[in-house]
């Protein structure tokens, strides 16, 4: 099969964590980046040894040869980039959080059906083996019927923080919730779906408008709970459990890029199992190789991450920011 010949739109930081991980990439090349000044593209290009630089994201989904897009643009610009690349009949993987809200993304699912173009969420923690392995436990019932998951994701920004930074800035997507809030929220909807029965939450608004500390208890409809926490002002464990009636799954921190985990049985401690991935890459290559995966098959979305959970995940996170009363401009258009 040919290889899938990848174009990256941004040059921030995620962009690099993201085109760092190709070298073990097998199915897919980095063929080009894309970004607002020729300047910031030839300096990526040349610090990542990208053979293209384009000075403009439209130029960039011009470019014929290119066969996917990865958006790695500030929170707000997602929904506007993976439209032009969509549009230019480029497959897309979007970073999280997916949109600003639901109705956003709901215009990019619609526009990809009607150009018959690949898209997914750029939910990278879904793809990787400690996951995979999880999920096998699961399906196989080690642990029994998961009655409850608790996962955290907080960090503490250091208190001369710019408020006009990207965490905090309100016009930026900033907040605890759309930037760590998205992988307990999905850590959550793997196990129990995303659509829980009933949703609270508490939350506290920073000086900036935007949230910098959560809790949330989800209650799923045959009583299953989820209690899941985020911060950007605060540090917290950062680690999940997955809690059933025969024992529970141990996701040490960092969770979300965690190389182990651990499978515990009530009574019987010779079952016990822990599995550990030895993968050189940051993570991020698995996600790639989905994509890979997909569009060699001839699939517009992933099985493992389909666009009508991450919608129901948006739908989910903005019935919880109307609760708080946290609105963003993309919800006020």
């Amino acid at each position: 099969m040919k290889k899938i010949r990848w174009g990256v739109m941004g040059t921030g930081g995620i962009s690099k964590s993201f085109v760092s991980d190709f070298p073990y990439v097998t199915g897919g090349e980095l063929l080009a980046v894309g970004s607002r000044s020729q300047e910031s593209a030839d300096r990526f290009a040349q610090t990542h040894q990208i053979p293209r630089a384009y000075a403009s994201y439209e130029a960039l989904v011009s470019d014929s040869e290119i066969d996917a897009i990865y958006i790695g643009t500030p929170h707000p610009y997602h929904k506007e980039n993976a439209l032009i690349a969509l549009r230019a009949g480029k497959a897309v993987l979007c970073e999280k959080p997916f949109t600003m809200n639901a109705r956003e993304l709901e215009e990019l699912i619609a526009c990809a059906a009607e150009h018959k173009q690949f898209l997914m969420e750029a939910m990278w923690t879904r793809f990787l083996p400690v996951f995979r392995k999880i999920r096998e436990w699961i399906d196989a019932g080690r642990i029994g019927e998961i009655r409850q998951v608790k996962a955290d994701f907080g960090f503490r920004l250091p208190d001369d923080y710019d408020p006009q930074g990207r965490l905090l800035n309100k016009e930026l997507g900033g907040g605890a919730f759309l930037d760590a809030g998205i992988y307990p929220l999905s850590l959550a909807s793997m196990v129990f779906g995303a659509e829980p029965a009933k949703a609270v939450s508490t939350v506290q608004i920073g000086p900036s408008g935007v949230d910098e500390q959560y809790s949330i208890l989800l209650t799923y409809p045959g009583g299953q709970t989820a209690l899941l926490n985020g911060a950007v002002r605060l540090a917290l464990p950062n680690e999940a459990y997955l809690i059933g009636t025969k024992g529970y799954i141990h996701i040490p921190a960092l969770f979300l890029n965690s190389k182990s985990a651990t499978l515990h049985l009530h009574g019987n401690e010779e079952g016990n199992e822990t599995y550990v991935d030895d993968r050189a890459s940051s993570g991020y290559s698995f996600e790639i190789e989905e994509v890979n995966r997909c569009l060699q098959a001839g699939l517009n979305e992933s099985p493992v991450m389909p666009l009508q959970e991450s919608l129901d995940i948006m739908q989910l996170m903005d019935r919880i920011r109307k609760d708080w009363g946290l609105q963003y401009s993309a919800d006020l258009k």
